[in-house]
Formats: C-alpha cells, sequence, structure tokens
C-alpha cells in the first residue's frame, strides 16, 4: 500500500506595514558565517558613513601660479643664455692677444655688462678642473694658463725666464711709482746715471713714453705699460704694493730747480758693462 505523504502548504505572511521593501532589504548584507555582524538589519536606512569634512582634509600640494612659473622659465632661460655667453666670451679671450675689457665685451656681443661678468664667473666655474682660467689684469680680462703649469710650460717652449738687473728693477720701480717722471727725477732718486736702464725697459715694452713735461728743455716723461701690468699680473697701478715710509720718502723728492741737473756721482750705469 502506497504511503502518503502530507504536505503543508504555508501562505505567505504579509509583511507588517513598517517593514522595508524588498529591494532595500536585499541592500543589507547579513551576518557572515563567522557571525560577524557588518550592519544593523533593524533599521529601515542603509548604513553610510559619516560625512568628512572637507576643513579636515589635508591641503593638496601647491600649484604654482602663473608668475611662479614664468620666473622659473625665465630663470631657466637666463642660465643656458648665460652658458652659451660664457661659450663666446672663451672664445673672443682665446683669440686676443692682449687683455680686453668686459665693456669692449659687451659692445661686441651685444650685451650688458653684468651679463659679461656673469658669464665670467660662469666660465670660471667651467676651468675649476682646466688647464686654463680667465683673469683680470691691465684693465681688462685675459685667458691664461695656470701659474702651477708654469715650469711645465717653459720646459716646453725651451724659454728661459726673462729676468732684470738690479739697475732696471731700480729704475721699473721709480717709474711705476712717480709716472709721469722724467729721466731726470729717476737720476735724482738713484742717484746715478738711468740712460741704459730706461733704454733697455723701453727695449722690453714695460716702460713707455707718455708725453714731454712742461719745463725747459721738453723733456720726456715716462710710465708704465699695460705690458708691465700683465708681467706683473695687475689690474692696475692701484694694486701696486704699499710701500716703506723711508722708501716713499725717496720716491717724493721735489724736483730740482728749472735748468738745474743732478749729479749722475761715480756709479752711472755706463751700458752693457753694468748690464741693467
Amino acid at each position: 500500500m502506497a504511503e502518503t505523504t502530507n504536505t503543508t502548504w504555508e501562505q505567505p505572511t504579509t509583511p507588517p506595514p513598517d517593514a522595508p521593501p524588498a529591494a532595500e532589504q536585499e541592500l543589507r548584507p547579513q551576518a557572515d558565517r563567522a557571525g560577524e555582524q557588518v550592519w544593523d538589519v533593524q533599521t529601515s536606512e542603509i548604513a553610510l558613513p559619516a560625512l568628512i569634512d572637507p576643513a579636515t582634509l589635508p591641503a593638496p600640494p601647491h600649484e604654482p601660479t602663473t608668475q611662479a612659473r614664468r620666473a622659473v622659465a625665465t630663470a631657466r632661460r637666463l642660465a643656458v643664455s648665460i652658458d652659451h655667453l660664457a661659450m663666446k666670451v672663451e672664445a673672443l679671450l682665446f683669440v686676443a692677444s692682449t687683455p680686453v675689457s668686459t665693456g669692449a665685451l659687451a659692445r661686441l656681443l651685444g650685451v650688458e655688462v653684468r651679463d659679461v661678468r656673469e658669464a665670467l664667473e660662469a666660465l670660471r666655474l667651467g676651468c675649476a678642473a682646466r688647464g686654463v682660467e680667465p683673469v683680470e689684469v691691465a684693465g681688462g680680462v685675459q685667458l691664461r694658463t695656470k701659474a702651477e703649469h708654469g715650469d711645465l710650460l717653459r720646459q716646453f717652449l725651451q724659454a728661459k725666464p726673462s729676468r732684470l738687473s738690479r739697475a732696471a728693477l731700480e729704475t721699473l720701480a721709480i717709474v711705476a711709482y712717480r709716472q709721469p717722471v722724467t729721466k731726470a727725477a729717476i737720476e735724482r732718486v738713484r742717484g746715478v746715471d738711468a740712460e741704459y736702464a730706461l733704454r733697455s725697459l723701453l727695449h722690453r715694452r714695460l716702460v713707455v713714453e707718455l708725453g714731454r713735461a712742461d719745463a725747459p728743455g721738453r723733456p720726456i716723461l715716462y710710465g708704465t705699460s699695460v705690458e708691465f701690468l700683465e708681467r706683473f699680473g695687475l689690474l692696475s697701478l692701484n694694486d701696486l704694493p704699499l710701500l716703506d715710509a723711508a722708501v716713499a720718502e725717496r720716491l717724493v723728492t721735489p724736483e730740482p730747480p728749472a735748468g738745474e741737473l743732478p749729479d749722475p756721482g761715480p756709479g752711472a750705469d755706463a751700458g752693457p758693462s753694468g748690464e741693467p
């Protein structure tokens, strides 16, 4: 006899009036298998994270203003232009046989003197690890080999160092500190004839004729040359070292009365026998 299975049909219950809609119920997560409750299913509203106050958020990265961006772009352009200008200055100094003033460089390159000075500073930094460097001398700038390589260069060029005799050095010192000065004034300070020493200094282009004095006989006035500044590494005569008081007093000896000639004395320069 076949068994009869009793099936009970349950009438679907009507949700209470205050129950949330089914769609909303589906949005509410249920407890997971571990029993961890995520949201409260008793409320009819979806649990949302609390709103964040914008005032509590960290400030966004600073955005440079248009003026700041332009300033940075200008600085980069200037850096590039100064480096380019430094290369031009280096090329000019390389071919120049004498020091070139910053004013002459500025006029030639069509820039301001301050731009030339910035280019020279960039060139100096670039020459830090090189054998040459720009040097301010004789009222201008000259590209020179560094002093520490002097012995090597003399050996390569097989050049003997140029030396001056004591008589020539004394005469040159008098001319340097008293210029413009006449031959008579030089002889009065030294106490001997200075003809040969002066001729030697003129031949070496360390001394030049500056003109003639407004005195009887119109004597020649002597002074130092640009080459003198180059040889001694001086930017101008203001860079000459200070003298002792006793030496300075001798150099400022007043001129003798017009027409009076100094006595050369027995130790006068006689010419090649006493090398100047």
